[in-house]
């Protein structure tokens, strides 16, 4: 096997880049105390450079040495502040407080001011210990202030120069993280074609709903990169093939999200007959096919899909075989299972083109949506409207604040050695919701506990300050390389490394027992406060995202509909629309996850109501992307021209049904609506088999999609009024989110 093979697959993996830059400024900063001989220099600069890595966005150079100058703006006062007030306890903890509050506001702007500022309240803390380690305001503490700041701009000045060398890296990254998602998504999808019966496939529903959200994440994060860096750089062909890769990958997406027919409909019709293995089997080879696309990315390496094609023709021949055998039972499904095979052969074509998209793909839309604010009074107006107890923002700024006074007022009335450890790990326990902020509690124990262990057995066995600073340096890269998906080995790391730096200056075996119980204390106050301080339990808000989802599907529709009367057009706003739907069918996924691991067994009733509600939504949102996938002008003269109107009617329902859950009033049944549009429906379907004989073979996806949909409203209208039923949780806690 080649060298350079394994290289380049280490090269490919997310984190490796990242580690490798905290791996050089750590390195960095111990070669600088060692040259300076003071190893106590390790410390602040240490504790700069994780500060900055944590504050660390996506972005293009120009925008990261942007984001890294108000980075150190943003520390630099922080540190100033911390160390002017350190003296005056009672000033302290108002600027605390105000400082606190108002970083978690700003948040609300966007997701890199929420990543900065949490940044900024990190560097405080470190500021407070860096303080407390000389104790008192000084010269030498002045300086070790600068030295923190100094260990920032170290780490910003390698992730800019890095970015500037390797802009494209994150991006393919990115779109290998797209494919990998869709290739799961369309192997869970394949299981909806298993012919067995008594499966629970509800459940099967709910994972793939789930799955779905992963692949609205990840296209969501693909996007951002290649929005920020095209700025500039519309003329880059490289970037320009990654745009049409994502603009693949969302034409996929939507694909791989129809469904033409109930599939238990067509298990109990063809229950003998190979053609839903077939169909089973070739969603699996392409979900498969998808996932070595994206290792084709990564690699730059040829991509195969003879697997797939070759199960697309098995399931062609299928087809034809339950054609020629003429089954009058059978004539009705043929035409959703021919609509089924068609956008199956569309789906390869479109993996297939993925890996090297044709030059005549640049000639469509190519604009993003820029979802950050245009102006400071966009930015502000943003924040504003968070100024309510409804947002989860304000709630978490109120919570977040109480938790860091009462922490400080403990280390002021009990003053603990390193006590500042306590507001440390309150920050980095207390979450936006409980049940994010109890796994987070639970694993920051366990990972103290661990590191202390590991810590203990490091300085006891290798007491040379170079091994115990080598020891720091890996911990360090391995809490970066861990702290998104693997957090009791990150926080054992980041303790390890903790023990190991302090050692150096002082006795590391005296800070054992103070960092345990200041982790025991900081995380006691941070569950505390999520469980009691205007808890945003997340079944008060099931009714609001339920809302928002039917609210996003309606405006998809519209488009669709608009399309119809159009033309197909892979324009902004029909993409933002289907986006804006998958986006919303997530975020009520993610939320019912949460619910699932709140307290109280009075939840399950609600969180039973909300899966319900979500595999209907889900299942909508499957006909929607049907609909979409075939969407075409329809001529004036066209017999499905007269389904405009319907479909129309449709999106009225779901907008009455929208706007009944966002305001908390009984909901009203649509099952008569839904047998009135049914009937209608019906009536057309048979003039047009009575006028076309051609019409009783072919499948026409409006008609078929549209009768789909209103089959949904009646059992959608009767989750939806669970929703907001007296006496569920939701409705009774309403009134605190208005």
């Amino acid at each position: 096997m080649p060298i350079s093979l394994p290289l380049r697959r280490l090269w490919t993996l997310d984190k490796f880049a990242y580690s490798l830059r905290v791996f050089i400024a750590f390195s960095g900063a111990l070669l600088m105390s060692g040259l300076m001989g003071d190893v106590a220099l390790v410390i602040p600069l240490f504790l700069g450079i994780i500060a900055c890595a944590l504050s660390e966005t996506d972005d293009s150079w120009q925008g990261r040495a942007q984001a890294l100058a108000v980075t150190l703006l943003c520390f630099a006062s922080a540190s100033f502040v911390v160390q002017w007030l350190f003296p005056w306890p009672w000033l302290f903890a108002v600027g605390l407080a105000v400082s606190t509050f108002t970083l978690i506001m700003l948040g609300a702007i966007g997701q890199r001011y929420a990543t900065i500022a949490s940044g900024t309240l990190i560097l405080s803390i470190y500021s407070m210990i860096n303080i407390e380690q000389h104790g008192g305001v000084d010269e030498d503490v002045a300086a070790r202030q600068l030295l923190l700041l100094g260990g920032a701009a170290w780490y910003g000045a390698i992730s800019v120069v890095w970015c500037a060398l390797f802009s494209r890296q994150p991006v393919k990254q990115s779109m290998a993280r797209v494919y990998k998602a869709l290739g799961e998504f369309l192997i869970l999808k394949s299981a909806l074609f298993e012919p067995v019966r008594g499966v629970d496939v509800e459940a099967r529903r709910v994972a793939l709903a789930r799955q779905n959200g992963q692949v609205v994440d990840a296209l969501n994060q693909a996007k951002e990169m290649i929005f920020r860096r095209l700025e500039g750089q519309r003329g880059s062909r490289k970037l320009n093939r990654y745009l049409q890769i994502y603009f693949i990958a969302q034409d996929i997406h939507e694909r791989a999200s129809s469904t033409h027919y109930p599939y238990s409909a067509l298990t109990d019709a063809f229950f003998h007959h190979d053609v839903l293995f077939r169909c089973q089997r070739l969603l699996d080879q392409q979900g498969r096919a998808c996932r070595q696309l994206a290792k084709s990315l990564l690699l730059n390496r040829p991509f195969s899909h003879e697997q797939s094609e070759q199960a697309l023709a098995d399931l062609r021949a299928s087809i034809e075989n339950l054609r020629e055998r003429g089954k009058p039972e059978w004539r009705p499904l043929i035409r959703p299972l021919t609509a089924l095979a068609d956008n199956l052969t569309t789906l390869e074509t479109q993996i297939a083109s993925a890996h090297n998209p044709a030059a005549d793909e640049e000639r469509r839309d190519s604009a993003l949506y820029d979802r950050s604010p245009s102006s400071l009074l966009e930015a502000w107006k943003r924040v504003r409207l968070n100024f309510t107890l409804g947002s989860p923002t304000f709630r978490h700024a109120v919570r977040l604040t109480t938790a860091l006074l009462v922490g400080y007022g403990l280390l002021q009335w009990l003053d603990p050695k390193q006590g500042f450890w306590i507001l440390l790990t309150t920050l980095f326990v207390c979450r936006p919701n409980f049940a994010t902020t109890r796994r987070f509690l639970s694993q920051r124990i366990l990972g103290t506990v661990l590191g202390l262990t590991a810590g203990w057995m490091s300085i006891s066995l290798f007491p040379q300050p170079l091994v115990q600073s080598m020891i720091a340096v890996v911990a360090g890269v391995s809490f970066f390389a861990n702290r998104e998906k693997h957090y009791v080995i990150a926080t054992a790391s980041i303790t390890l490394l903790v023990l190991c730096s302090f050692n150096q200056v002082g006795d590391g075996f005296d800070l054992i027992w103070p960092r345990l119980f200041d982790t025991l204390i900081g995380s006691l106050i941070a569950g505390l406060a999520v469980f009691f301080i205007l808890p945003d339990w997340q079944g008060r808000r099931l009714y609001l995202e339920a809302g928002k989802v039917l609210t996003n599907h309606r405006h998809y529709l519209d488009e669709i509909v608009h399309q119809y009367e159009e033309g197909k057009q892979d324009d902004l706003a029909y993409r933002l629309a289907r986006r804006n739907a998958h986006n919303a069918d997530a975020a009520l996924s993610t939320l019912l996850t949460n619910m699932l691991h709140e307290p109280g067994h009075y939840r399950k009733q609600d969180a039973d109501n909300g899966l319900r509600f979500l595999v209907l939504s889900n299942t909508l949102l499957s006909h929607l992307s049907a609909l979409g996938a075939h969407r075409h002008r329809l001529a004036d003269d066209e017999d499905d021209a007269t389904l405009v109107p319907l479909a129309k009617r449709i999106s009225a329902l779901l907008e009455q049904l929208a706007t009944q859950l966002d305001k908390r009033l009984p909901v009203e049944p649509l099952a008569a609506q839904a047998q009135e549009l049914l009937a209608l429906l019906a009536l057309l379907e048979e003039q047009s088999n009575t006028l076309d004989e051609k019409a009783m073979t072919h499948y026409r996806p409006i008609q078929s999609q549209l009768r789909l949909i209103a089959e949904q409203l009646g059992p959608l209208s009767e989750a939806a009024g669970r929703l907001v039923a007296p006496g569920s949780l939701q409705a009774d806690a309403a009134g605190a989110l208005r």
